[in-house]
């Protein structure tokens, strides 16, 4: 469903290489301000970017312009079509969102409608949600995973995801490009780039990475161009594009959301998730999104673990007493600018009342390299096909035409970068065979019982705390995504919640910290990463620069 590219697994370097490639690069970065010769001036934003009146509005900010009639939902609708037809086909040209839903003005007249009768279903009444191209709608909307092989397709049902989010009273506005089949077809990848979409931009600065899968749902709610959105996350993808674009991004435990009707890579890692700009709009959207779907065998606890959600959780003193723990080894030192916005968080943390637990290693952290990648490969060929063989008039029933139709179209699928992962996972068996069977059972003791939970265990910890990701790198389409680390692997292998904040930024460019901790602690992580973003403040829009800005940092 969203894996991040991380290089260090997917491409045979070496983790320490990597890890000592990038505090290198990262140092010099630093000496070079120092060195006054790389002081250039800010760069300019690109022409045509204009105020917006609905700039870094909340949910409550929204529902407050609709209960006073200021706005409704009709008009909230025309202004983010509006905006992104002046920010992401135009402008900046974004490429965040690949087709605006046909219906949704129509859909915004009916939730005022309801309004005006005083039937008001909840807090997402009548807001406009942008939803990641794999997660499947029954409208007039396609779900594509980004590639022209599935363009066109409409599924037979919504997905349980867009089903709640309709209930909810959601406005379903579109659909954000992504990185295509979720950045799981090749090993060099550019992130952000699918062939129905191109390339996503960062609108931090237009020439960085926006990060994958959930590059488009990252890039606009960044860019306000919705009030917030739903990405998916395998591996990374909605924590690093969150990173990337100064996003709180909630991954939550696996299971809490139905991965139903989404078009998947692997069943013990994928999860939809939000990703908003502040953490109270994450909490909402999640308790819209969440609950026990009898298609997802998973959810079975769903509803009864969300309870009436996280409201209680937004308390700016969730601090105070909390154990947080550090755990150095693997998840730090890998980028010098990255460490030294978390340790000021570490500092910010305690003033707050927290009490952190530095060191608090996870022994497991580097056991990932191999398992992780043979247990996605094997998943993703028994859960593509299944989802393909279930679609109805889709010109591809399986992994195996995919990979025809790519080698067919090769002109517009694969002109940048190849299929190495499809031809990989297309070699896999069934997964009863033995390799599958032991990589997934190492898995999931080394990021469970003998990673995360002892490590809990031992230090009594009600979370842990490290950073999301490195700041954004260059949008790279002839080497694919370079330098790219992050601690999300251990949270994503584990199947347990991990929330990144805001927390600075680089040259302009953000970086966000994670906390993440057992199986349905959403709401611990939620109270603690509320309070920190209560007490700091450190989103800020993003200026759409064509660069990073080096005059300052």
């Amino acid at each position: 469903m969203g894996r991040s590219r991380r290089a260090a697994k997917r491409e045979g370097m070496d983790r320490r290489t990597l890890f000592a490639y990038g505090a290198a690069a990262a140092a010099v970065a630093a000496a070079r301000p120092a060195l006054g010769a790389d002081r250039r001036p800010a760069p300019d934003a690109p022409a045509k970017v204009e105020a917006f009146e609905l700039d870094e509005l909340t949910i409550n900010d929204l529902q407050k312009k609709m209960v006073s009639g200021e706005e409704t939902a009709r008009s909230l609708t025309e202004k983010y079509i509006a905006r992104i037809e002046a920010m992401d086909k135009r402008g900046p040209g974004l490429r965040s969102v690949l087709e605006i839903n046909p219906d949704a003005i129509a859909i915004a007249e009916k939730l005022d409608e309801e309004r005006k009768a005083s039937r008001v279903r909840g807090l997402l009444h009548g807001i406009p949600v942008l939803v990641k191209d794999n997660i499947g709608t029954a409208d007039r909307m396609t779900t594509t995973a980004g590639s022209l092989a599935l363009e066109g397709s409409i599924p037979s049902s919504d997905s349980f995801v867009a089903k709640m989010l309709r209930e909810s009273g959601a406005v379903l506005l579109g659909k954000t490009n992504m990185s295509e089949w979720a950045n799981f077809r090749s090993t060099h990848s550019s992130s952000g780039w699918s062939g129905r979409g191109g390339q996503c931009r960062n609108p931090y600065a237009l020439d960085r990475n926006a990060s994958g899968s959930s590059s488009g749902s990252g890039a606009a709610t960044a860019a306000n161009l919705c009030a917030v959105s739903v990405g998916t996350e395998t591996d990374g993808s909605i924590v690093s594009p969150s990173n990337n674009c100064s996003l709180v991004g909630i991954k939550p435990t696996l299971g809490l959301a139905s991965r139903a009707g989404i078009v998947p890579i692997a069943h013990s890692q994928d999860t939809p998730g939000p990703m908003c700009r502040t953490v109270a709009d994450a909490a909402a959207l999640l308790a819209a999104m969440a609950g026990t779907d009898p298609a997802d065998p998973a959810t079975k606890e769903a509803t009864a673990r969300l309870g009436r959600g996280y409201a209680k959780s937004l308390d700016p003193r969730g601090l105070e007493g909390a154990r947080i723990g550090v755990p150095r080894k693997g998840l730090y030192g890998q980028n010098a600018a990255a460490d030294r916005i978390v340790e000021r968080a570490l500092e910010d943390m305690k003033k707050l009342g927290a009490v952190i637990v530095d060191p608090a290693d996870i022994e497991t952290v580097s056991a990932f390299e191999k398992n992780e990648l043979e247990v996605l490969l094997y998943e993703f060929k028994t859960d593509l096909n299944l989802y393909l063989a279930a679609l109805p008039s889709a010109r591809i029933k399986s992994l195996k035409d995919a990979i025809e139709f790519n080698e067919k179209n090769r002109d517009r699928e694969m002109p940048y970068f190849g299929q190495e992962l499809f031809l990989q996972a297309e070699k896999k068996g069934p997964l009863t065979e033995k390799a599958y069977r032991d990589a997934l059972e190492a898995d999931s003791k080394n990021a469970r019982k003998d990673g995360i939970d002892k490590t809990m265990d031992k230090h009594k910890l009600d979370a842990l705390v490290a950073p999301t990701s490195s700041p954004a790198t260059l949008i790279d389409q002839v080497n694919g995504d370079y330098g790219v680390n992050g601690s999300s692997t251990i949270p994503a292998v584990a199947g347990y919640p991990d929330i990144t904040v805001p927390a600075g930024y680089d040259f302009g460019l953000p970086v966000g910290i994670s906390f993440f901790g057992r199986a349905w602690s959403e709401a611990m992580l939620i109270r603690i990463a509320y309070a920190y973003e209560q007490a700091t403040k450190h989103r800020r829009p993003p200026k759409f620069l064509t660069t990073a800005d080096l005059s300052s940092r």
